[in-house]
C-alpha cells in the first residue's frame, strides 16, 4: 500500500470545528428524516408478533435488558454533561488564571517511545512538541525510548534543522530488551537518576501522536491548582490513512471515549490513562514500584499460569494510580491526533485492535475489581463490574430474537431489527454530540462494534495470555507446540464452548423454544434403560 501524508500537513484547528447547531446541517437532518420514515414504514408493514403470548417472556426480557443498558447510557450522558458544563469549566478557569498570571512548570519532560515510524509522522510529532515548548517559554527535554537508530537519526536531524534556537534537549535511551514496556522502564530509570523533581510534570506520549496547539498548557496548570492531582489524560481525534470505514469506526469509538471519560472524571478517576498522551506528576513515576509494574506487569491465571503483559502499559500505570488512591482527571479541551496507518487488511487490523483492547481490559479489570469499592469511588468500581456483565448481556438479546423467530416466524426477527435500527439511532445521535461531525453511519457501526466487541471479550477471557501486538517489532506471546501449551489451548477451547453453550441453552430454554427434562422424566428414562 502506498502511504501518502500530504493531507496531514495542514491539520484542522479544533477551534474551527462546527459545534452545536452548526453540525446539524440541512443535509444531515434530511438524511435522519428519511431514515426515520423508512423505519416507520417498516413498523407499519411488518406484522406485530412482539406481543404474541408465545414470545411475551422474550419481549419483556429484551425490553428489560434494553431499559438497563439505555439507562446506563443515559446515566453516563448526564454525568458527562455535568462534568463538561459545570465541573470542568471552573477547573479550566482556575488553570487559565494560573497560566495567564505567569505560572509555568520548571521544565517540560516528554517521555516518547517510537519504533520505525514513518518519517513524516515522526517529524509532525516532534514539531508539535517544539511548538508547545516555544509557546510555554520554558525549557524542555524529549526522553526518547528507542530500539533502532532509524528513529534516533530522524529526530536528532529534525531538531538540528528546526529547533536551533529552542531550549530543548534530546536524551536518547537505547533499550537492550525488546518491547515498549522495557523502553518506558529504561527512560523512567534514567529520569530517577537525573534531577527530575517530585513535582515536575512528565508527558507520556506515543510516537504517532501529534499534539494540537495548547494541549500541554491546558493540562499543566491543573496540577498547580489541585495539589492532589497525580495524573490526567486528554482528548483524542483520529487521522486514518486507510479504508474509509475504519476511519468512521475509529471516530465512533473516540466519540464513545469522550462521553465515558467525562462521566468517569466526575468521580475523580478514569478507567485508563491513555498511552497516546497522559500527564503524570513525577513523584509516583520515579518510584521503583511504579517502574517495575510497568516493566514487568504480569498476571497469575488459573489456566495460563504466570505470564507477562506485552501491551497495555497505559492500563498498568492506571492500575498503580488506582491502587494508591491517586486522583485522576480528563481534560476534554487538550487535544491530540492519533495517526493510524492501515497497511494490508483493514479487517485483520480491526480484529487485532479488538483483541488487544479487550485483552488489556480483561487482564486489568479483574484485579481492579478485587481492590473493592473502598479503594475507589463506588461508581468507578461499578463501571468495572459493568464491563464484565455487558459482554454477556450484549449477546443475550440477539439469541433471544433468533429463538423467538423459530416460535412465531421471521416477523419477530424483523421487528427486532427495526428495534435495533431505532434504538441505535437514538444512541448514535447522542454520540454525534461528541463527534467532530454528525455521522448517520454510527447507527449500525455502533451495533456491530458492540456485538463484535462482546464476542471478542468472550473469546479472550479464557485466553488472557494470548497476546499479539503488531507494533514494537510485531511481538507475540505464542509459546510453541509443546504438550503443556496444547493442553492449555484445548482447555481454553473447552471452557469457551461450555460458556457459549450454557449461554445459548439457558437463553433458548428461557424463551420456551426447548425445555429441560424434569427430575421425574430423567428418573423414568434411567429406569427404562436399567
Amino acid at each position: 500500500m502506498q502511504v501518502r501524508f500530504e493531507p496531514l500537513r495542514n491539520i484542522d484547528d479544533p477551534t474551527e470545528w462546527p459545534r452545536g447547531r452548526d453540525k446539524w446541517t440541512t443535509a444531515i437532518l434530511f438524511q435522519i428524516a428519511i431514515y426515520v420514515a423508512v423505519c416507520m414504514c417498516l413498523m407499519l408493514s411488518v406484522p406485530n408478533t412482539i406481543l404474541d403470548p408465545k414470545t411475551m417472556t422474550i419481549t419483556m426480557t429484551i425490553g428489560f435488558l434494553g431499559i438497563w443498558r439505555y439507562g446506563w447510557w443515559f446515566t453516563h450522558a448526564v454525568r458527562s454533561v455535568i462534568y463538561s458544563k459545570l465541573v470542568y469549566p471552573s477547573m479550566r478557569a482556575a488553570g487559565r488564571r494560573e497560566w495567564e498570571e505567569g505560572w509555568r512548570p520548571r521544565h517540560m519532560h516528554f517521555m516518547m517511545t517510537t519504533y520505525k515510524e514513518h518519517r513524516e509522522i515522526t517529524e509532525m510529532v516532534v514539531r508539535s512538541i517544539i511548538q508547545e515548548i516555544v509557546d510555554s517559554g520554558v525549557p524542555g527535554t524529549i526522553w526518547l525510548g528507542s530500539s533502532d537508530r532509524y528513529d534516533e537519526d530522524i529526530i536528532s536531524d529534525f531538531l538540528r534543522r528546526e529547533a536551533r534556537d529552542v531550549d530543548i534537549t534530546l536524551r536518547i535511551i537505547r533499550q537492550n530488551v525488546s518491547g515498549k514496556r522495557a523502553a518506558i522502564g529504561l527512560v523512567l530509570r534514567a529520569m530517577s537518576r537525573l534531577p527530575v523533581l517530585d513535582d515536575d510534570l512528565v508527558i507520556f506520549m506515543d510516537g504517532d501522536f501529534v499534539l494540537a496547539k495548547g494541549a500541554v498548557s491546558r493540562c499543566m496548570p491543573l496540577f498547580k491548582v489541585y495539589p492532589d492531582l497525580q495524573a490526567c489524560t486528554t482528548d483524542e481525534e483520529v487521522i486514518c490513512i486507510g479504508p474509509r470505514w475504519i476511519e468512521k469506526w475509529l471516530q465512533m469509538r473516540f466519540s464513545q471515549r469522550r462521553l465515558a471519560m467525562q462521566s468517569h472524571a466526575l468521580s475523580g478517576r478514569v478507567l485508563t490513562l491513555t498511552g497516546r498522551m497522559s500527564v503524570f506528576r513525577a513523584r509516583h513515576i520515579k518510584k521503583l514500584e511504579f517502574i517495575r509494574l510497568l516493566e514487568a506487569d504480569h498476571l497469575d491465571n488459573w489456566l495460563w499460569g504466570n505470564f507477562r503483559f506485552l501491551s497495555g502499559d497505559d492500563k498498568s500505570t492506571w492500575f498503580y494510580m488506582l491502587k494508591h488512591g491517586a486522583r485522576m482527571c480528563y481534560v476534554p479541551d487538550a487535544l491530540g491526533y492519533t495517526i493510524e496507518v492501515v497497511e494490508g487488511s483493514g479487517m485483520e487490523r480491526m480484529v487485532q485492535n479488538f483483541r488487544r483492547w479487550s485483552g488489556n481490559m480483561l487482564r486489568n479489570g479483574s484485579r481492579a475489581i478485587a481492590l473493592g469499592p473502598r479503594a475507589m469511588p463506588f461508581f468507578i468500581w461499578w463501571c468495572l463490574i459493568d464491563q464484565r456483565l455487558s459482554m454477556w448481556t450484549m449477546l443475550v438479546s440477539p439469541v433471544l430474537a433468533v429463538s423467538a423467530s423459530f416460535l412465531v416466524g421471521i416477523d419477530y426477527l424483523l421487528s427486532y431489527i427495526i428495534f435495533i435500527a431505532v434504538s441505535r439511532l437514538l444512541l448514535s445521535l447522542i454520540l454525534c454530540t461528541y463527534s467532530r461531525r454528525v455521522q448517520l453511519s454510527y447507527t449500525w457501526i455502533l451495533y456491530l462494534n458492540q456485538l463484535i466487541n462482546a464476542s471478542v471479550k468472550v473469546y479472550c477471557i479464557y485466553r488472557l495470555s494470548k497476546q499479539k501486538w503488531s507494533n514494537r517489532g510485531n511481538q507475540s506471546s505464542e509459546s510453541g507446540n509443546d504438550f503443556k501449551e496444547m493442553a492449555r489451548t484445548w482447555m481454553a477451547n473447552w471452557c469457551t464452548a461450555v460458556a457459549v453453550s450454557l449461554l445459548f441453552l439457558v437463553t433458548v430454554h428461557y424463551s420456551g423454544l426447548v425445555s429441560f427434562p424434569t427430575h421425574y422424566e430423567m428418573r423414568e428414562t434411567l429406569r427404562y434403560f436399567v
